[in-house]
């Protein structure tokens, strides 16, 4: 009996071995189908329930299309503090929103979740593109 329990806490220990899913959310934030914008109070990184109504749509299609993953890009608005503060309030509200998702019912390894902000887009990259404080839920077209 005790061999057994040793065995189960050493397994249950050692890392996952699941596959991570192989994609990138580099230029998705060009992308128009299949998008939803979330927003946040300012310095809030919560997910409200009027978001989650927002998202349910989009989770319920990324169920039924299991070769799409999904980029959740979480922004911050300049007057929401300085490079850093920003930065992590950003990587927050992206990581409320994927863990939301998966609350959803979608698989956890389908969903990245990135902080965005301006030092890592060019100019061009930030054209069209819904950047207001919140995050913007993408679901990817298949590969």
């Amino acid at each position: 009996m005790i061999h057994a329990l040793a065995v189960l806490l050493l397994l249950s220990a050692s890392p996952a071995l699941a596959q991570l899913r192989d994609f990138s959310c580099v230029g998705a934030e060009q992308l128009q189908d299949g998008a939803v914008s979330i927003e946040f109070a300012r310095g809030a990184d919560r997910v409200t329930p009027e978001a989650i109504s927002r998202l349910t749509p989009l989770a319920e299609e990324a169920k039924q299309m299991l070769d799409r993953n999904i980029c959740v890009l979480g922004f911050a608005a300049s007057p929401e503090g300085g490079a850093q503060t920003a930065s992590r309030l950003a990587a927050r509200r992206a990581r409320a929103v994927a863990l939301e998702l998966a609350q959803l019912g979608v698989e956890r390894d389908r969903v990245r979740a990135e902080a965005r902000t301006r030092g890592f887009t060019t100019e061009r990259e930030r054209q069209g593109v819904d950047r207001r404080a919140g995050a913007r839920v993408i679901l990817l077209p298949p590969p």
